[in-house]
């Protein structure tokens, strides 16, 4: 008679379970604009960038640091202020690079003081512990990493100074 090897019901679900593991796919690293791209809460981001020509910039070799407004963050910034947006390139650029520092800064890396942006103009910076903010934005979610940097998503759009 032959045997056959015995499974048990815990090993035939460890080995379906790693079969699973081995079949899910990993993203392959990618340059910041592709992160928000594959980011669904960063829809809104995504477009915008595109429409101010910044695309082949963040596609760049970097490093850079992006403080990425959420769908929900661009949500709550005014109707007009949204337009005024939409008809002047050049402000909508502006208000976008003042979003990216031309450094890879993990969150862990972040320290209380004010950082030069892209856009020219300082932004504060401020962690406590797992807690950091931008201005008066907070990073929700946390380094998300691209090759060329690494991009965190926060709660506010961040205004940058008059000049």
């Amino acid at each position: 008679m032959l045997r056959r090897p015995f499974l048990s019901a815990a090993g035939a679900f460890t080995l379906a379970a790693l079969a699973a593991c081995a079949s899910v796919a990993v993203p392959a690293p990618a340059p910041v604009t592709d992160v928000i791209a594959r980011t669904p809460d960063l829809s809104t981001l995504n477009r915008l960038i595109g429409e101010a020509g910044l695309a082949d910039t963040l596609r760049g070799p970097g490093p850079y640091t992006l403080f990425a407004p959420s769908n929900e963050a661009f949500a709550a910034v005014p109707a007009d202020t949204l337009a005024k947006l939409a008809t002047d390139k050049e402000l909508l650029r502006s208000v976008l690079t003042y979003h990216v520092l031309p450094a890879k800064v993990a969150a862990a890396e972040v320290q209380t003081g004010n950082a030069k942006t892209v856009q020219g103009a300082n932004v504060a910076l401020s962690r406590a512990g797992a807690f950091v903010t931008v201005e008066d934005a907070v990073v929700q979610t946390a380094d998300l990493p691209a090759t060329n940097g690494v991009v965190h998503v926060v709660d506010r759009v961040l205004m940058p100074p008059k000049r």
